[in-house]
This record gives C-alpha cells, structure tokens and sequence, in this order.
C-alpha cells in the first residue's frame, strides 16, 4: 500500500520517513518530495508497505500525530490524477 503523509517538517529525510513507518513492519520505500529546482522538500512524502495490515496500523498510529514538532497528516494515497500537459509560455 502507497500511503500519503503530509505537513511534514522540511528537515525529515527519507531515512527519518523509514524508520519512524518500519516500527509498524516492512517498508518497501520511503520518498520525500522534493523541489526539482532548489531539491527542498515539499513537506510531504510517500511510504510504501507491502503488507496492507500493517500499511492500515502504521495510518491509523501516526494520522495527526506530532513527528518532529508538527502535526502529521497519513492516509492512504489516491492514484495521481492525469494532467493536461503544460503549454510553453513565449
């Protein structure tokens, strides 16, 4: 399961995100979003576990949670939605 975690403070690293959802079983990848421009985070990012039950416990443990000095927002990510493709400005 891809699961969403938002307003996360801009120091958390992917290694922070790893750690913290590991507690609650096997994580396949943690990824903080980043700025491609200036690579500063966005203040939010994406665990994925493989095992759904866990997945749902990690959610239900760390949704509006403090994690590092902020309120934590986790749930369970939405496909992203297909864009129209941006149009050069001249």
């Amino acid at each position: 399961m891809n699961i969403y975690i938002g307003n996360l403070p801009y120091s958390v690293t992917d290694e922070d995100l790893r750690d913290k959802f590991s507690e609650f079983g096997q994580v396949h990848s943690a990824n903080i979003i980043t700025d491609k421009f200036s690579g500063r985070s966005k203040g939010f990012g994406f665990v994925d576990m493989p095992n759904e039950s866990e997945a749902r416990e990690a959610i239900d443990a760390m949704n509006d949670k403090d994690f590092k000095g902020r309120t934590i927002k986790v749930n369970e990510a939405r496909p992203r939605e297909q864009r129209p493709p941006r149009r050069e400005q001249y």
